[in-house]
């Protein structure tokens, strides 16, 4: 990606659909695998934003449906995210004001770091390297925007998004 692209709201950015492509490497066996898909990122009701990313992910030449949900809520500073799991429990901040953001999240034994780069108005990166005694995993995902023309103007928010939101998959 090229210089960080800055992100005055990042929920306001993120809302959407979005291409999304994943490669998942194992380093201690070298395997490595791929997610190919959508994340979908609908307005919630009390303010902030439900991602839902469904797709395929293929892992030694077997390939089955993979999907996960995420809830990002309004942060503390204008402007940020607080992503949570979809049950509720803490995952990480998110703030992309400078477009560049390194996230920890601890995970039982387990260090979970996650660096997100925007790269321009329709595409963002994250990689996360995940450590622990059982775990030496590198996953990069490349989101592209799949609708750049229905991305939300400056100054739109999803906070008060409602029914305009994109539908889900």
């Amino acid at each position: 990606m090229s210089e960080p692209w800055p992100v005055p709201d990042v929920l306001a950015f993120l809302a959407g659909r979005w291409r999304t492509v994943r490669c998942v490497r194992d380093l201690a066996s070298g395997l490595e695998g791929r997610f190919e898909g959508s994340t979908v990122f609908d307005a919630l009701p009390e303010g902030g934003l439900l991602s839902r990313e469904s797709g395929a992910f293929t892992w030694q030449g077997v390939t089955r449906p993979a999907e996960r949900t995420l809830r990002y809520l309004p942060g503390s500073v204008p402007g940020t995210a607080d992503v949570r799991f979809a049950d509720g429990r803490p995952f990480h901040g998110l703030d992309l004001s400078s477009g560049h953001h390194v996230a920890d999240h601890p995970c039982a034994a387990d260090l979970y770091r996650g660096e997100f780069t925007v790269g321009g108005p329709d595409s963002f990166r994250t990689v996360w390297r995940v450590g622990g005694p059982a775990k030496d995993l590198l996953l990069t995902t490349d989101y592209l925007r799949e609708t750049p023309d229905a991305r939300p103007t400056a100054g739109a928010s999803p906070r008060s998004a409602g029914s305009s939101a994109p539908a889900g998959p």
